[in-house]
């Protein structure tokens, strides 16, 4: 899957059943080069301009990648 199959979902929280916001970033390992977290924007997006908070979602919080969202459990994140 590419970044930008993964930008057009939306990111579900499974423990509050709200979206948390769209990805915007993936984080790497440098060593074994793979994926170790998805950065969410939980913000307004008008072409990248404005955007007010970041979210790092460690990749073991991800529960499921759908045709339309990614659900994550984050028990703390309202």
């Amino acid at each position: 899957m590419r970044l930008c199959e993964l930008k057009e979902k939306d990111v579900i929280n499974t423990c509050t059943c709200k979206k948390i916001g769209c990805v915007v970033d993936l984080e790497f390992d440098k060593k074994s080069c793979h994926v170790t977290a998805l950065i969410v924007s939980q913000g307004i997006h008008f072409f990248n301009l404005f955007c007010n908070d970041e979210l790092v979602i460690p990749w073991r919080c991800i529960k499921q990648i759908g045709p339309d969202v990614i659900l994550v459990d984050l028990p703390g994140q309202s």
